[in-house]
């Protein structure tokens, strides 16, 4: 009799042990194991404001399709070279009556306050700069998986060392596609393009 009840209880842990596994598959294991980089690039705890007042979490990448690019005020090349970019995507967006929300996050919090990223990316139709404190601008290139590495210059100057790529995301929040640093103007609207009407 004893052994019986025995048995019954090792069958009962392990029917439980069984179940428990099968929950931890389905909900944690095998999601992760189907998820892209597309599921998860942008998905973050980041708490941010942008230079329209608003405050930008993950979730702000939903609902319209956004451009997403990183960089900084004093930078030299890069940066203003790619907003150039950007405004002539917004004119040839504007012909067939669309427009592309941008996101200009900054690597370099320290110098880059609200104002300041205004001012910088005021000329250009539809961006918004992004700022935020050292630690949640950290989390946001972690999320973005973005390299910036700070670069010291003499008398205790710095640069900012970064990724070049804007980053296109669909109105879902998904991750479409980058365009690449200088990629050729027509391919890169066809890229948008092709991302607004998806």
């Amino acid at each position: 009799m004893k052994t019986s009840k025995k048995f019954f209880l090792i069958v009962l842990w392990a029917l439980a042990i069984l179940a428990i596994a099968a929950v931890v598959w389905v909900r944690v294991v095998e999601p992760r194991m189907t998820e892209t980089v597309a599921d998860t690039l942008g998905r973050g705890d980041y708490v941010l404001t942008g230079t329209d007042g608003s405050v930008v979490t993950e979730d702000t990448l939903k609902g319209t399709p956004t451009a997403v690019f990183f960089g900084f005020t004093h930078c030299p090349e890069v940066c203003p070279t790619t907003l150039g970019d950007v405004a002539d995507w917004q004119e040839a967006l504007a012909e067939d009556g669309e427009a592309l929300r941008v996101l200009f996050f900054t690597v370099d919090p320290e110098r880059d306050t609200a104002e300041v990223l205004s001012d910088y990316v005021s000329w250009v139709p539809g961006v918004v700069g992004v700022t935020g404190t050292t630690e949640e601008m950290t989390k946001a290139t972690k999320a973005f998986r973005v390299y910036a590495q700070k670069v010291p210059l003499e008398n205790g100057h710095y640069t900012m060392d970064h990724s070049a790529s804007v980053l296109l995301f669909d109105k879902s929040g998904t991750f479409f596609e980058p365009i690449g640093y200088q990629e050729g103007y027509d391919r890169a609207v066809a890229k948008i393009r092709r991302m607004i009407k998806g």
